[in-house]
């Protein structure tokens, strides 16, 4: 399988935004800014901030980082979201995913205003895409860099098959709308009860597997020639874990990339494929939101 590589595409993306920054710039008599919301400290949650930070920074741009501790209320945490979206200094503001259990992630987004939502989150602006010719500005983040790394490889949707495995709102359903308005000949959103079923895989043109189960697409599910896309980041042991250590972990997708790659025409890997390309759509729509 062609290995479609995130990080190149993401990076030559990211390059041509950089006269859309020099030019917000001077217009604005400061760089565009990227203001953050961050509840607790996973490792996972931290290490995406610091990347969009670094991206950022690469690009001219400024970030704005309102860290919380885990044990923060909902009404702290929704006050910092508007303070966010207040802050003059910041076009785009989004919320690192997934909260604590205890903080609702549905009404944050409600506060989140949908003029600087970066993440396309917001009802408001999750409404326009799902239909049809509403003139949406702000879009999903990992799904938007889904379609961009297929479009800038030169993989065609128009006319495909193709089959989302997971529906959530931040990637699964979104994911399948943009690939609807792309000219998909047809789109199935698999429910996160019967994406485990292999049928659903083995007759179409494209698969984007966006479930959060490791290696959940194996060899055999796939149709010789098919594009895949990963969009999973799974965390595994690969070590028992010792008196003196913690146990050894690697980051997996939710395809079983070295089974899939010897039947597939095209593969997202991971790392390194939908990851690059979620941060440079989120400098695009900061770009957007600024302009």
């Amino acid at each position: 399988a062609t290995v479609l590589d995130g990080r190149t595409v993401a990076a030559a993306w990211e390059k041509e935004l950089l006269p859309d920054v020099q030019h917000l710039t001077e217009l604005l008599g400061r760089p565009p800014g990227l203001g953050v919301v961050l509840v607790g400290s996973r490792p996972d949650s931290m290490l995406y901030v610091t990347k969009k930070q670094e991206a950022c920074q690469k690009a001219g741009m400024q970030t704005f980082v309102h860290h919380l501790p885990e044990s923060v209320t909902q009404s702290q945490l929704e006050a910092a979201v508007s303070l966010a979206c207040s802050d003059c200094r910041v076009d785009g503001v989004l919320i690192q995913l997934p909260l604590p259990r205890h903080l609702s992630e549905e009404a944050v987004m409600e506060v989140l205003d949908p003029r600087k939502d970066v993440d396309g989150f917001h009802p408001l602006n999750m409404g326009r895409m799902l239909m049809r010719g509403r003139g949406v500005r702000l879009v999903p983040a990992t799904p938007l860099g889904c379609v961009e790394l297929l479009r800038r490889s030169g993989v065609e949707v128009q006319g495909k098959t193709c089959v989302v495995l997971g529906d959530s709102n931040i990637v699964g359903t979104p994911l399948a709308a943009m690939l609807r308005d792309k000219g998909a000949a047809a789109v199935t959103i698999c429910h996160r009860r019967s994406y485990r079923e292999r049928g659903s895989v083995t007759q179409v043109d494209t698969a984007a597997a966006a479930a959060a189960a490791a290696a959940l697409v194996r060899g055999d599910w796939v149709r010789p020639g098919a594009v895949v896309i990963d969009v999973g980041i799974n965390v595994v042991s690969t070590l028992p874990r010792t008196r003196s250590s913690a146990p050894a972990a690697s980051v997996v997708g939710d395809v079983a990339f070295d089974e899939v790659s010897q039947v597939a025409g095209a593969i997202t890997p991971v790392p390194g494929g939908v990851g690059p390309m979620t941060i440079a759509a989120v400098l695009h729509n900061t770009l957007k939101a600024a302009k």
